[in-house]
């Protein structure tokens, strides 16, 4: 029966109107289930299923109706274990309503068969169950549980979907075409009296199916072929192909509706039948605990944060060299956004590393808004502001920030190289490389790794089932199972953990601590010196002081990292020095205040002699042009065929023009062996150092939610008190009119604009409380009491009950209107 609400047609489960005079029985539907909940109950599955809040409900009718539509219930079965998931699939194959002693069978077995021993699901199910109850999945007493009949109709078996048990259909629906002379015979052949109706018959064949001992006695006269076949199918599927002329024991098994046709070419194992030969089982193997995590190995806990402190300022280095790489010329952006392959290459080729991890170094920087697009015409990656300012803080603040940013993104960089479901494939940087479950997946292994002794590594493959028994749905835990190999090695080369355990600060970034002060003990402090070699090396010994750093990496080149970097001094090396601004004294003088031995006289002569050839030639733009006081040297250049591309010639004894760019010269001439120095319109040395580019104000790409986020306590507290308040209202009782305009008892009656006036009106002046349906801008309908004050202009003003608050209401919304009984008034 409909309870009133103009919302269009509910489901039974959620429309059935409670009798008051069965109050304190067994609920007769799911909105009545809610309604008999505490507070504590509605919020804890507005919790579990925030969904439900999208918009919030206007009553527990509209609640149940939502808790049953299958995009939310797809949602929730989910999120179950697996566990309670068996649980609502054996509900679905067991009969309806279903007592706790049948569904308890079905999980454990029949106690007096060998599957039946205990496998701990007894002892499990009630935990089970209130899973299934709290998420609103499961309703009625113990003795008439009820699964949601959209949960049913997912986890049910049928002819076009197996069930996840393996059982088929039930006697009476593998029966429901066949005709009754067929069923008639097959009664017979089972050893069964006639009966006069198909419906007797089925109940008969049924009953037979159920009793063990008829059935064991039919069994014992099967020939042992038959039982191969029935252990075949026994455990699904339990479809099997027959040919027109099948063999004796399928034709023995078949006449006597152990095998029931499910076409032409095809037979069933009829799910009676199957739970008998299984003992009562409704899945080959229950799993009702979590399987457990041991340690595979334990290390010392100082050795393991020692081990990620030095991952975390690897990490720090990494970062940090990739992002200014990209300072002055950043790659392209695609068309389609992301970058391209022979970018991240070249990217790769740069860190030293393979390009997976490159790929999660540059979605790292990403993530941590230290990396953006321009937004410019020429489109193309940079650092954003932030990161000058990430630059300045203490290297264990900015792996914080990074760590921060890896936990929380949904950004999934093992993605990338692969093809989405249209062919195409997944970029760095594209906008398909979110995945929602990537962060709890990440906070899970955390977590499991918190759970182990201090300094315990797991075995990985317990890890895996572990994660995958939480989440057991086909395709949600293959994608965790990769998502979770990729976050161990994530977080390994983060320095979240180190030797595959947790470190100490990485327990406290799960713990939403400040991991900064665990790790800044660990870290070496930054020196300011290093350790000049005379094969034309230097050795840092240690992480650099940032100016230093600078400087030492326009000078030399690095060489090799780890726990020392060496730097080695090249005649290229220096020359960028040199056009960079700085002079050979200034060289001289910086090593000399920095290095801890003698500078070497090796690298002072090569100091010295690119100093001494740096600017004897000055380019500057003609287009462009060479000048140079030795006229012989450049009738040297002239004569020498690798300058022809230059499109060189004389326009006075010191000076060359040429049709190429000053660039493009400078490139020439240093690739001849020359040493170039650009000049300005003025005639003085133009230091060559670009302005690093840095894109607008960005921030930091936003995690793509898994759904609805989680309310808070103030919005649950405040969604609940609206959902009870709807519900009264939707509930109160009201006078009958003497014509009532709906022939269905307990629903408001639509009334003219006339009678709503009049009705309104007469509840203003004696300051009564009045029943209406209410259709709002947006269409949504309701039902208020409220109490009118004053009714003017097409609107009615007064106490809102349900809103508990003063509101306006337009007449002309208003579909119907009745007064409140003497007793609720």
């Amino acid at each position: 029966m409909g309870t009133g609400r103009l919302t269009g047609r509910r489901d039974q489960e959620a429309t059935t109107v409670p009798d008051p005079s069965t109050a304190g029985s067994a609920p007769r539907s799911l909105a009545e289930a809610l309604r008999a909940r505490e507070d504590e109950g509605l919020a804890a599955l507005l919790r579990a299923r925030p969904d439900l809040l999208s918009p919030v409900p206007g009553d527990v009718t509209q609640l149940a109706t939502r808790a049953g539509t299958r995009a939310s219930v797809v949602r929730a079965l989910d999120r179950l274990d697996r566990f309670a998931l068996q649980t609502a699939e054996a509900l679905a194959v067991a009969p309806e309503p279903c007592p706790y002693a049948v569904l308890e069978a079905l999980l454990s077995g029949d106690t007096g068969t060998t599957s039946g021993q205990d496998n701990g699901a007894r002892a499990e199910l009630p935990r089970a169950l209130a899973t299934l109850r709290d998420q609103a999945l499961v309703w009625g007493d113990e003795e008439r549980l009820r699964l949601v009949r959209t949960a049913r109709e997912l986890l049910a078996p049928s002819a076009s979907r197996p069930s996840p048990t393996g059982l088929g259909p039930t006697v009476a629906e593998a029966t429901a075409g066949m005709s009754p002379t067929r069923i008639q015979e097959i009664v017979a052949a089972a050893g069964l009296t006639a009966t006069h109706d198909p419906v007797s018959a089925v109940t008969a064949l049924t009953g037979l199916f159920t009793d063990p001992e008829r059935m064991s006695a039919l069994l014992d006269e099967a020939p042992a072929e038959a039982h191969q076949v029935l252990g075949r199918l026994v455990w699904g599927p339990p479809y099997g192909e027959v040919t027109p002329n099948p063999t004796p024991p399928v034709r023995w098994l078949r006449d006597r509706g152990l095998l029931l046709p499910a076409s032409a070419r095809t037979v069933v194992l009829p799910r009676e039948v199957a739970l008998y030969l299984r003992g009562g089982l409704a899945h080959r193997a229950t799993e009702p605990q979590a399987p457990a995590v041991p340690a595979l190995r334990e290390h010392r806990p100082q050795l393991v944060d020692a081990n990620a402190a030095g991952q975390a300022l690897a990490a720090l280095s990494t970062v940090e060299e990739l992002v200014k790489s990209w300072e002055y010329t950043g790659p392209a952006v695609l068309r389609a956004g992301g970058l391209s392959v022979r970018d991240l290459k070249r990217t790769a080729a740069a860190l030293d590393t393979d390009e997976r991890s490159a790929a999660f170094w540059i979605e790292l920087a990403y993530a941590a808004g230290l990396l953006a697009s321009d937004g410019e015409a020429d489109e193309r990656y940079a650092p954003t502001p932030a990161f000058d300012g990430w630059c300045e803080l203490p290297p264990a603040e900015g792996w914080s920030v990074l760590a921060a940013a890896w936990l929380s993104a949904t950004r999934t960089a093992g993605l990338a190289g692969e093809q989405d479901a249209k062919g195409r494939t997944l970029s760095v940087l594209g906008s398909d490389l979110d995945r929602s479950a990537a962060p709890e997946v990440r906070r899970r292994i955390l977590r499991l790794l918190a759970a182990l002794p201090e300094g315990g590594s797991p075995d990985v493959a317990a890890l895996q089932a572990r994660l995958a028994w939480e989440r057991p749905v086909r395709g949600t835990s293959e994608l965790r199972a990769r998502l979770a190999n990729w976050a161990l090695t994530e977080a390994e080369v983060l320095g979240v953990t180190g030797r595959g355990a947790l470190s100490a600060h990485g327990r406290a970034l799960l713990e939403g601590r400040e991991p900064a002060s665990l790790l800044a003990p660990l870290l070496p402090e930054p020196v300011d010196h290093v350790l000049l070699q005379a094969d034309l090396t230097a050795v840092a010994p240690g992480p650099l002081r940032r100016p230093l750093a600078e400087v030492l990496a326009v000078l030399a080149d690095v060489e090799s990292k780890g726990g020392a970097t060496v730097y080695r001094f090249t005649p290229g090396s220096v020359r960028r020095a040199l056009d960079s601004g700085h002079t050979a004294v200034d060289l001289q003088a910086f090593l000399t205040e920095h290095s801890r031995t003698p500078v070497p006289q090796p690298l002072s002569y090569l100091i010295d002699d690119v100093a001494r050839r740096h600017g004897h030639l000055r380019v500057g733009s003609a287009s462009s042009y060479v000048r140079c006081d030795d006229d012989s040297m450049l009738g040297e250049i002239l004569a020498d065929k690798r300058s022809a591309g230059l499109g060189l010639r004389r326009i006075a004894p010191t000076v060359l023009a040429a049709q190429a760019e000053p660039g493009a010269l400078l490139d020439g001439l240093r690739a001849m062996g020359y040493a170039p120095a650009a000049e300005s319109r003025t005639g003085d040395v133009l230091v060559a150092r670009a302005d690093a580019h840095r894109t607008p104000a960005r921030s930091a790409p936003v995690p793509v939610p898994d759904g609805p986020p989680v309310p808070d306590a103030t919005l649950l507290g405040a969604a609940v008190r609206a959902i009870r308040a709807g519900d009264a209202a939707a509930t109160a009782v009201r006078k009958e009119p003497a014509t009532a305009s709906s022939g269905v008892p307990g629903e408001l009656p639509r009334t003219s604009a006339a009678e709503t006036l009049a009705t309104v009106q007469a509840a203003a002046m004696i300051g009564s409380a009045v029943w209406i349906g209410y259709v709002n801008a947006d269409g949504a309908a309701s039902q208020r009491v409220i109490a009118p004050v004053r009714v003017e202009g097409g609107f009615v003003t007064g106490y809102d009950h349900t809103a508990d608050e003063v509101r306006t209401y337009a007449l002309h919304r208003i579909t119907g209107v009745a007064e409140l009984a003497e007793d609720q008034v």
